[in-house]
């Protein structure tokens, strides 16, 4: 998990899969093994809100071609709370913090 962008209206995490295990179960271990995220994501939370939308999937690499431009063209914090906007009215789950 890494933190991308922090303000007083969004915050903006980069959800990176899971290294995998190295298999230490004994062959007849019967428990079940850990979750593992399998693809990267972005969980963008709108502050103003209270809700949160997990990108994953076409709308991930969608939203990390944006990054990149920003990384490129190094927009205004106007123009990032904008387009983050825009992402955050897909937002539907409440933060539940746990």
């Amino acid at each position: 998990m890494q933190m991308l962008y922090d303000s007083e209206s969004f915050v903006v995490v980069h959800m990176l899969p899971d290294a995998v295990e190295k298999s230490t179960q004994a062959l007849n271990d019967t428990a079940p093994p850990k979750p593992q995220l399998s693809r990267h994501g972005f969980e963008i939370v709108d502050k103003r809100s209270g809700k949160e939308v997990y990108l994953d999937g076409s709308w991930a690499e969608m939203f990390q071609e944006q990054i990149l431009a920003w990384q490129r063209d190094t927009p205004t914090q106007e123009e990032v709370e904008d387009a983050l906007d825009r992402y955050a009215g897909l937002a539907q789950n409440p933060v539940i913090v746990h």
